[in-house]
């Protein structure tokens, strides 16, 4: 249950793998005096690429070992000349072994035959199970939870026995109340999500608290597991959830904030100029967390996470401020039953504008030296016919607005691909980004115009079927191979509707546990999810230092991973729990 291997084999030092590392150790059966051989190898992760040449295997050693990654599956291969640096399908080949399942702390044998015309790949030593970790966290959860729901008992009998007031009838703010904001605050509709003055619905703090636990925990290694990660290029991870959630979560909050304001007389150029104030706030904390290792003019990437929020706000919120409409009661049945559609007509139709412009451009318009439509990492992608073309025409127009030394320097598609940097958060993704934003406020306008459980929960599961569907079309239900793949690089339209549709289901199910069946009250993310801004500076700001990280040895299992990933996150929703109780919540 803990992931443990023996430190030695075959007089191989297992403890000095890495996390997802295996050793391959290659014997040679032919004469000395042959030729040299060249291993080459292919991650199942690299789309359409050339095999990549590793390791001379000498003909002078009888035997070579060498560390091979296997966190996914690989294809070896063996030639008996160098090609370069890649391998093409017209290579002759002595022997390969295409998407060889290798795993951690494991040994494996590679053996070229006595004619050099065939291979034997063997398991000298199993690897381990990398998921057991999973069971030892909830054992070591479960027994925690026994130990705290004793110390509260014990607490509450002593309290008892010296005839004090027991807790449970002491007034504590409720599931469903609403803890104290300071009225000062500009934005306090934007993050209190209240459907009435006095109503607040819970599960709005419970999405938002999910999204920035789940923020913290990928953020910090997600225990290196691969499909926690984000997703080399095309697909989608977990990690790949998080930053569409907050956006449209910040979506569904910007109707009901306006809403407020106008509720409570707020002048309009006071709102414009609130709307206006939080963005660049939004953008400038950014660029300052992006400063971090070193305010070098010369290199600071100019975009990121927090500037994208920004920049998609306030347009949104801008265009909901002028093109608010009032709510009119309608005599037409289909008027009335979308209602929250029909009332953001002149929404829809500049977003449609803006969205039809930003495919024209992806779709029609190549950049230079890359193929039309090309939405693909470059690098050794498609044979490395196009090494300069990552993103296509979107990292084209980055490089071009903002200088390639002011991008993001290490995407994941760098180490796979080998690809150009790429900023993942650059200008001309925003354009889609918008619309993400805009499918929350859309759900916000439901809230709105909808108060009955089941108008909001039909909604909210036909919107999660529509666009579930409309990215599966456009990525043709396939990872690589659709019109537009699902990829959060790109922040591609398949993508935005198919975390749109997650989203929408996420908060149907935490609106009906917690706001309609009151099953859970949204503990313990709600704590988290009243202090969203203040735990996302706080994590990136102190990522790397004590009592939030911490290193012991050499750190090369997925459960201590695992484990130190776990005691950040939890320790930020401490300190979420202390604002809360103290009831203090920090807004822009």
């Amino acid at each position: 249950m803990i992931e443990y291997t023996e430190r030695f084999f075959r007089g191989l030092d297992l403890w000095s793998l890495a996390v997802d590392e295996a050793f391959l150790n290659v014997t040679r059966f032919t004469n000395p005096s042959g030729n040299d051989y060249y291993l080459y190898t292919l991650s199942a992760e690299c789309d359409k690429c050339p095999y990549t040449k590793v390791q001379r295997i000498s003909a002078e050693k009888k035997h070579t070992v060498l560390k091979i990654d296997a966190a996914r599956p690989v294809g070896l291969r063996l030639l008996d000349r160098d090609v370069g640096k890649y391998s093409f399908d017209n290579d002759t080949v002595l022997c390969q072994f295409s998407n060889a399942q290798l795993g951690e702390f494991g040994v494996y044998d590679l053996s070229i035959a006595q004619d050099a015309g065939s291979c034997k790949l063997e398991t000298a030593k199993e690897p381990v199970n990398i998921y057991l970790p999973f069971l030892t966290i909830a054992i070591i959860a479960l027994v925690a939870f026994a130990i705290v729901r004793l110390a509260r008992y014990g607490l509450q009998r002593s309290r008892l026995g010296g005839f004090q007031q027991p807790p449970s009838s002491r007034p504590e703010t409720g599931a469903g109340d609403t803890p104290p904001v300071d009225e000062s605050d500009k934005q306090e509709a934007a993050t209190s999500a209240q459907v009435t003055p006095k109503k607040r619905l819970q599960s709005l703090d419970t999405f938002r608290g999910i999204a920035i636990m789940l923020m913290i925990f990928v953020n910090s290694g997600g225990g290196h597991y691969w499909w926690i990660e984000h997703a080399t290029w095309n697909g989608l991870h977990v990690a790949d959830l998080v930053f569409p959630w907050f956006l449209f979560i910040m979506g569904v909050c910007v109707p009901i904030s306006l809403r407020g304001q106008i509720n409570r007389n707020v002048p309009r150029r006071m709102i414009l100029s609130n709307i206006a104030v939080r963005s660049v706030k939004l953008f400038v904390i950014g660029l300052c967390l992006n400063s971090m290792n070193g305010p070098s003019m010369a290199n600071l990437r100019i975009f990121g996470v927090l500037q994208r929020f920004g920049i998609a706000y306030f347009v949104v919120s801008t265009l909901h401020f002028f093109c608010h409409e009032q709510t009119v009661q309608s005599q037409n049945r289909l008027l009335r039953v979308n209602e929250d559609i029909f009332r953001l007509k002149k929404q829809w139709f500049i977003i449609g504008l803006i969205t039809v412009v930003y495919l024209a451009v992806i779709i029609i318009l190549p950049a230079p030296g890359c193929p039309r439509a090309y939405f693909g990492p470059g690098g050794k992608h498609l044979l490395n016919a196009f090494p300069n073309c990552t993103g296509g025409i979107t990292g084209y127009i980055d490089r071009f607005t903002l200088g390639i030394t002011h991008l993001y320097q290490h995407p994941t598609a760098r180490y796979v691909y080998e690809a150009m940097p790429f900023d993942p958060e650059g200008p001309f993704g925003c354009l889609p980004t918008i619309l993400q934003v805009f499918l929350g406020l859309q759900c916000g306008c439901t809230i709105l115009a909808f108060a009955e459980h089941r108008q909001r929960l039909t909604r909210f599961a036909i919107w999660s079927a529509f666009l579930g569907l409309g990215a599966g079309i456009l990525c043709g239900f396939s990872k690589n191979d659709g019109w537009i793949p699902v990829n959060k690089n790109l922040w591609s339209l398949s993508y935005v509707l198919a975390t749109a549709s997650l989203a929408y289901l996420l908060l149907l199910l935490c609106y009906y546990v917690i706001d309609v069946k009151r099953a859970w009250n949204g503990r313990p993310f709600v704590y988290a999810g009243m202090n969203a801004i203040v735990l996302y500076v706080g994590h990136t700001v102190f990522h790397k230092m004590l009592p939030w990280h911490w290193r012991i040895g050499t750190m090369n299992t997925h459960l201590m991973l695992t484990l130190e990933v776990l005691w950040n996150t939890v320790l930020w929703n401490v300190i979420a729990l202390y604002l809360y109780k103290r009831k203090k919540f920090y807004n822009l």
